[in-house]
């Protein structure tokens, strides 16, 4: 599995060029967010998760402060992925009723007199398991119907607590973005709404709300680092399979800080690099991975990019790299056997490859260009977001037990 590969990354070069077109980060405005915060707060259960502050590291780094904003601790769910899943959901329902979603917080909108007006309504969704699993909870909730179904490879975990929220799920031989074509157009014919995470030209409404919705980690996070002294962070690093959860962290940093921007690292596996290819390509296309993206980091196994994410990434994101699974695998024991003194984080394997690819840049020799030119240092801030707990506890055990994609021998030189 590629125990000898490098991590490639590639400096945005073309952002500055690509400006006549830049995106629309007011979509993701502090006001726009705290629409979304404001009906995730409504949600009996609510509260901003844990952003662990981990010093020793940040000294064994060489960087002046690291921050983890660990969302293995959302609503019990072990990951991010119910923010969008429930925002979208409510503001479509929001729709359906003729109200604004200010009009309709959690106890409403699950209320009977909300459910007679509705009827049955179906939700359908592609997933490898964690935004699948928030789709089915937030469903549950509303005395709603989910039909859920998952790419070839997917976990018999993650598919058993899909399966335990009530919805209905299958796993298909096809790989997640054929899935999702699969899925849509079964939707189309059978009158089911589709709430995918990933947007495409004729279906953008959800997947921005979705966007939105984890808007609301970001924000957490900023008024977390405030609270302890930092005006912003200098570097965020947020990982990406179609973009989305990376599109809205750059979107909000972006209109909250302007040309004041902290640099944003996007890290995707190398099994699905489709924005590290679209940055070296240069030319202002999506450019997409197709086959099997056999990688650990399955909520990154994604070969598309999201068309809003992919234009906010395209115009403003500062960096990308390409990780193969064992930075991820660092990532994970980085966090989950800290240096004395700094908290453990429990981190799956897509939560935790950005942990994993800092600890290289600072370490390794061939990525001292890297270092360099995004200028992390002594006096950096950087922010991480661990966006899932252990949702696959064989691997996750597999790894950070057993020693499952060791790295002796890789992390200095080069």
């Amino acid at each position: 599995m590629g125990h000898d590969e490098k991590i490639l990354w590639a400096l945005n070069e073309g952002a500055q060029c690509f400006r006549d077109r830049t995106a629309d980060v007011s979509l993701f405005s502090e006001a726009e967010i705290a629409s979304a915060h404001g009906f995730h707060a409504s949600i009996p259960g609510y509260r901003p998760t844990p952003l662990v502050s981990l010093p020793r590291l940040a000294g064994e780094l060489g960087v002046g402060g690291i921050y983890v904003k660990d969302e293995s601790k959302r609503f019990g769910l072990n990951s991010f992925k119910v923010l969008g899943a429930s925002y979208a959901i409510a503001r479509y329902l929001a729709g359906r009723l003729g109200a604004d979603i200010s009009e309709l917080p959690y106890g409403i909108l699950t209320g009977d007199e909300v459910r007679e007006r509705l009827g049955d309504v179906t939700f359908a969704t592609t997933t490898d398991g964690n935004h699948g699993k928030a789709v089915a909870w937030t469903v549950r909730m509303l005395r709603q119907n989910a039909v859920v179904y998952m790419p070839k490879g997917s976990s018999k975990q993650r598919y058993g607590a899909i399966a335990a929220e009530g919805a209905s799920v299958a796993i298909r031989d096809v790989n997640y973005d054929e899935s999702v074509r699969m899925t849509a157009a079964e939707a189309a014919e059978k009158g089911w709404v589709v709430v995918q995470d990933t947007a495409w030209p004729g279906y953008e409404d959800i997947p921005l709300w979705i966007m939105q919705g984890y808007g609301s980690i970001a924000s957490e996070a900023l008024g977390q680092l405030r609270d302890g002294g930092h005006d912003r962070p200098t570097h965020v690093f947020a990982q990406a399979g179609v973009g989305s959860f990376a599109g809205a962290v750059q979107g909000f940093f972006s209109s909250a800080f302007k040309e004041g921007c902290p640099k944003v690292v996007v890290a995707e596996s190398s099994k699905a690099d489709c924005y590290y290819r679209s940055a070296l390509a240069g030319d202002g296309n999506p450019h997409s991975v197709t086959g099997d993206m056999d990688t650990i980091m399955a909520g990154l196994a994604c070969g598309e990019p999201n068309t809003i994410a992919f234009g906010i990434l395209r115009d403003h994101a500062s960096a990308f790299a390409s990780c193969p699974d064992y930075v991820s695998a660092r990532g994970m024991r980085i966090l989950g056997n800290p240096l004395a003194g700094d908290p453990s984080v429990c981190s799956g394997e897509s939560g935790a490859v950005t942990a994993g690819l800092l600890s290289f840049i600072a370490h390794s020799d061939y990525l001292s260009d890297m270092k360099r030119a995004l200028k992390i240092g002594k006096d950096s801030v950087i922010l991480l977001f661990s966006t899932e707990g252990d949702t696959d506890p064989e691997r996750y055990r597999s790894v950070v037990w057993d020693g499952e994609f060791p790295t002796c021998g890789l992390v200095k030189g080069g």
